[in-house]
């Protein structure tokens, strides 16, 4: 590592730190005024508020860092071209390219750290806030509360596979009355009925199960036995995979529920029993799942962008460069939700519709670069 690159990492992690610091604050006073109805509703002690203030914390961080990252940029590289210390480096020999290198590092690695709070501690402190929200109301349930849901229906459809449950006992992956349907490999079906069913070793065990089989080709289900205990190790679902069913019962209900609960994982669990998705659905769910992948990249787009702002030689106002950001900002985010309105329209493919704005501000960015003097 060079001198320089050592300089300019200095010189971006200062402003970063206090820009996220004054965003922090900003975020703690417009916490504390618009939810203290919401705590007082739920009788918060003063412990419960801290809690809820840190489980909310990560979200915060998710749609700060980018914008903090983009301020911090423009000032420090506003700061080094009004001293003229680019063109000296650049005179010096050193191109544009490699002088700005530490600010594609710092700009990888938090596109890496927000897609790993995004995916990780986002999802797990949004049913922390739930927790917290019900701790003083028990009668009320909700979904990251919940532990024994009523009738449930979940298909496999990769496996052709239908469960019907009486009861499903999450916290100890347990059914009550579960009806096991599916095909074989010569086209016929065969049933499961069972007093219950519980997850164990990998590998669901029935008990007081009995097992059908069609008689025949158009025959209708007849008993083949009895049995007190029947492990069925063919039925690979997963307990996980069988919340998430509840969770996410399609598509629509995947719609209402908060994006912050929606990590990547669940979304693939849900793809893959659900292969032959089409239509509005279908749609919705690719481009959420694409969206979810670009989101924490455009940290590294805003590098592209600010270097040419920021790095023109010649002094200008700071004013300037933080009206700039403000434009590129809002800029983005309208071209992200048009493209995402257009992925979930089916107008666009997923894929396309989720990584539009990154492409498009990322080549432009690259264009300004190559036209800096």
């Amino acid at each position: 590592m060079r001198l320089h690159d050592r300089y300019f990492f200095r010189e971006l992690f200062t402003p970063l730190a206090f820009v996220l610091g004054g965003f922090s604050v900003l975020w703690l006073a417009d916490f504390f005024f618009t939810r203290i109805g919401e705590m007082q509703e739920h009788k918060f002690q003063w412990r419960d508020g801290v809690g809820y203030f840190i489980a909310l914390s990560p979200e915060f961080f998710v749609m700060a860092l980018p914008i903090a990252l983009l301020l911090a940029l423009l000032y420090a590289l506003t700061h080094h071209a009004r001293h003229n210390e680019i063109t000296a480096l650049r005179a010096a020999g050193v191109s544009l390219g490699r002088l700005c290198a530490p600010y594609f590092v710092v700009g990888i690695l938090a596109s890496v750290v927000l897609f790993a709070v995004n995916e990780l501690a986002v999802p797990c402190c949004a049913k922390w806030a739930e927790e917290i929200l019900a701790r003083h109301q028990p009668k009320v349930a909700t979904l990251p509360t919940q532990k024994i849901f009523p009738p449930v229906n979940f298909r496999n459809a990769r496996a052709n596979r239908l469960w019907r449950i009486g009861e499903y006992d999450a916290a100890h992956a347990t059914m009550i009355n579960p009806n096991v349907t599916w095909t074989v490999a010569d086209g016929s079906w065969k049933a499961l009925q069972a007093e219950r069913a519980e997850f164990t070793n990998g590998g669901w065990l029935f008990f007081n199960a009995q097992l059908f089989a069609q008689n025949g080709t158009h025959g209708n289900l007849a008993p083949v036995f009895n049995t007190n205990v029947l492990a069925m190790p063919e039925f690979d679902e997963t307990p996980r995979q069988i919340l998430s069913e509840i969770k996410f019962g399609d598509a629509r209900s995947l719609r209402a529920s908060r994006s912050a609960d929606i990590p990547l994982s669940e979304i693939w669990e849900y793809l893959k029993l659900h292969p032959h998705l089409e239509g509005d659905d279908a749609h919705w769910l690719l481009t959420k799942f694409h969206g979810r992948l670009a989101a924490p990249w455009t940290c590294l787009v805003v590098v592209f962008i600010a270097i040419p702002f920021g790095a023109a030689s010649g002094r200008r106002n700071l004013f300037i460069g933080v009206a700039g950001s403000i434009f590129i900002c809002f800029a983005f985010f309208v071209l992200q939700n048009v493209g995402l309105a257009l992925g979930q329209g089916g107008h666009l493919p997923g894929w396309l519709a989720a990584w539009l704005p990154n492409l498009v501000f990322a080549a432009l960015g690259l264009t300004l670069m190559l036209r800096v003097r």
